[in-house]
C-alpha cells in the first residue's frame, strides 16, 4: 500500500509537471518609449520671399531765397509723390528659448537682409510762359536697394504653433537723386547714396512641420514655415539741389526732403538645429 501511494504520488507530480511545460508562458511587459516634447529652443537658419511698399513716399521741396517763389508758382513742385513697391527676397538666421517644452513663453533674436526691388524715378515737365519761357524739367529719383535687420523676437508658442511680436535695429541701402533743368542744361542738382540706420518691428505666425517632411532637404531638427509682417523707419534726409550752372552760386538752390518708410509682407522657411 505504501509503496502504491509513492507511485501515485509521482505520477501526479510529473503529470503536474508536464501540463506546466504546456502553458503558454507571460510575455515580458512592453517597454514605454515617450514621445519628445516639442520646443522651440534651438539656432535655425532661412530664407524669405515677399512684397514690399513705401509709405510716407512725398518728396517735400522749399527753395532757399528768391527760390522758394518757383516752388510757390509750382515751377518746382512742393510736394512730389513717389510710391514704390515691388518683391523682396533674402534670408534669416536666429535662436530661439522655451522656458518650458510643448507651450510657453519663447523669446529670441534675429538678423536678416534682403534685396528689395524699391525704385522710382519720375519726371514731369512744366511750361508756365507767364511765369518763365523756358521748359522747366524736373527729375526725382529714390531707391532702396537693400534691407537689413537685428530684432529680438517674444510670443507664446501652442506647441508646434508660435505666434509672436518682433522690433529692433534696420539699416538699408538708399539712394536719392533731384535733378532741375531750364531749358536744355541742368540748373540744378543733388544726389546721395549711402546706408541708412532706423529701426523695424512687426509680428509674424511660425508652424513647425513634422520632422519627416519633405522640405527637410538638411535633416534639421525642425522644419519650420512663417508668414511675417514687418514696418521698418530708416528715417528722412535733407538732400541740398546745388545751382550747378555756368555761374552756379555756392549755397543757391532748393531743399528737397526725402522720408525712408514702409513695409514688407513676407513668408518664410526656417531650418532648425538643436533641441528637438
Amino acid at each position: 500500500m505504501k509503496t502504491f501511494l509513492l507511485a501515485t504520488a509521482a505520477t501526479a507530480l510529473l503529470s503536474g509537471t508536464v501540463l506546466a511545460a504546456d502553458l503558454p508562458r507571460r510575455a515580458p511587459p512592453p517597454v514605454f518609449t515617450p514621445v519628445p516634447v516639442f520646443t522651440w529652443t534651438g539656432f535655425y537658419l532661412g530664407v524669405n520671399a515677399g512684397y514690399a511698399f513705401t509709405e510716407s513716399d512725398t518728396i517735400r521741396t522749399t527753395g532757399i531765397g528768391a527760390l522758394q517763389g518757383n516752388v510757390n508758382n509750382n515751377l518746382r513742385r512742393p510736394n512730389v509723390v513717389v510710391s514704390q513697391e515691388g518683391f523682396s527676397a533674402g534670408g534669416q538666421a536666429g535662436y530661439n528659448v522655451q522656458f518650458t517644452p510643448g507651450s510657453g513663453i519663447v523669446v529670441g533674436v534675429e538678423a536678416d537682409a534682403q534685396y528689395t526691388d524699391l525704385q522710382r524715378t519720375r519726371t514731369e515737365a512744366i511750361f508756365n510762359p507767364v511765369l518763365n519761357p523756358n521748359v522747366l524739367t524736373n527729375s526725382y529719383r529714390t531707391e532702396l536697394g537693400f534691407l537689413g535687420t537685428v530684432r529680438g523676437r517674444i510670443g507664446y508658442a501652442f506647441d508646434r504653433v508660435l505666434v509672436y511680436g518682433t522690433g529692433g535695429f534696420a539699416y538699408g541701402d538708399v539712394t536719392q537723386s533731384v535733378s532741375f533743368r531750364t531749358g536744355a542744361p541742368v540748373t540744378y542738382a543733388g544726389s546721395r547714396s549711402s546706408i541708412e540706420t532706423g529701426y523695424a518691428y512687426g509680428g509674424g505666425i511660425e508652424f513647425a512641420l513634422p520632422t519627416e517632411s519633405f522640405l527637410n532637404f538638411f535633416r534639421a531638427s525642425a522644419v519650420t514655415v512663417k508668414g511675417e509682417y514687418l514696418r521698418y523707419d530708416l528715417g528722412s534726409r535733407n538732400l541740398f539741389v546745388a545751382n550747378v550752372g555756368p555761374a552756379g552760386t555756392p549755397g543757391v538752390g532748393y531743399n528737397a526732403r526725402f522720408q525712408t518708410e514702409g513695409s514688407i509682407a513676407r513668408a518664410g522657411i526656417n531650418y532648425k538645429f538643436g533641441t528637438y
